[in-house]
């Protein structure tokens, strides 16, 4: 019988997703040739964008949640296999689009896309991948599966719309910023996980779950993310750290600082997020300024919070390998911050 990892504060062994990457192996070495067939095209530009960015790594998390989601409850076709590479294009289109929105330099430890190609290319090559993930998703024949992915992508968009009128805005709320973040990274995160159930013709009832656990998921994984800019390594974040205050960008970190500093802080905010003015020695500033108010402790208590959220969705679906990877993966994604 499979048993649902609790969330502890420590634990024997280091928390890891290899459980998670050992039950998908098969599954994945079928998505990862895929997507190398789908990058293709006669425009040299597009595979050499595309390819950057496929090959400079990644946690591939989505895509093992939809193999692994399918496995759990029986699959058996290679159905689960186009949605989970249309999962992962529709992921690295958004890295592109964000990359020129956010103006990054990095990605990954790798410049950027748009730093070696131009903004122009980044956005164009971005568009044309998620062309590919739906012509993929028309290719394994669900129509509910369809519905749920594409529902997902214009969710994203709207939630980095959201993002960008909440950008440099130090008036922005926690509820507001929840919002946002629940669209433009949880909801991929529950498409993902929602789609294996459903190709597996599950019932309502477990599709609901699985989408739970991913929505939870998501929303736990982009909370650490929050913290790690501010108090974590680029290894563990997959970008530079301290890109959100040098882009503007307002997190939960940031607005839990606000929320609770003294007064004379906000000349500094003000500064830095809403006037793009970062100078040296601004993120050590704005770090002891969050350690001060406890705003990076309780950005984590909230991840935690999120990952309790995704483990009692998982309770409900059945009990299996699938099952434990997945919450031993909740695990993983909160103890990235230390």
């Amino acid at each position: 019988m499979g048993v649902v990892v609790p969330l502890r504060e420590t634990r024997s062994e280091p928390a890891s997703i290899q459980h998670l990457v050992d039950l998908t192996a098969g599954g994945m070495e079928a998505v990862n040739q895929l997507i190398l067939s789908k990058a293709g095209s006669n425009v040299e530009l597009i595979p050499e964008i595309a390819r950057h960015l496929i090959s400079s790594g990644g946690k591939r998390l989505r895509p093992m949640l939809t193999l692994a989601m399918a496995d759990l409850f029986g699959y058996r076709g290679e159905g689960h296999v186009g949605l989970a590479a249309s999962v992962e294009f529709m992921h690295t289109a958004t890295l592109l689009h964000d990359d020129v929105v956010d103006e990054s330099d990095m990605r990954r430890g790798k410049l950027a896309a748009r730093k070696l190609w131009g903004n122009q290319a980044s956005v164009l090559v971005g568009d044309y991948l998620l062309g590919q993930a739906f012509k993929m998703m028309v290719d394994v024949g669900s129509l509910e599966a369809l519905r749920i992915l594409s529902s997902a992508s214009a969710v994203i968009a709207e939630g980095e719309v959201m993002q960008l009128g909440a950008a440099q805005d130090l008036g922005t709320t926690e509820d507001r910023y929840m919002q946002v973040i629940e669209a433009k990274t949880a909801a991929l995160f529950a498409a993902a996980a929602e789609v294996g159930p459903v190709i597996a013709d599950a019932g309502e009832a477990d599709r609901a779950a699985a989408r739970g656990y991913g929505m939870a998921l998501g929303l736990a994984f982009q909370l650490v993310d929050d913290a790690l800019d501010y108090g974590g390594s680029a290894a563990d974040l997959g970008k530079d750290t301290g890109d959100d205050l040098r882009e503007g960008k307002i997190t939960l970190p940031v607005i839990l600082a606000i929320a609770r500093g003294r007064e004379e802080n906000r000349a500094f905010w003000q500064r830095c997020l809403e006037a793009r003015q970062v100078r040296d020695g601004d993120l050590e500033t704005a770090i002891a300024i969050m350690h001060e108010t406890d705003a990076l402790a309780d950005t984590v208590v909230r991840a935690r919070s999120f990952g309790e959220q995704a483990l009692t969705a998982l309770e409900k679906l059945p009990a299996g390998s699938q099952r434990d990877a997945m919450a031993e993966a909740v695990e993983f994604c909160i103890a990235r911050v230390k």
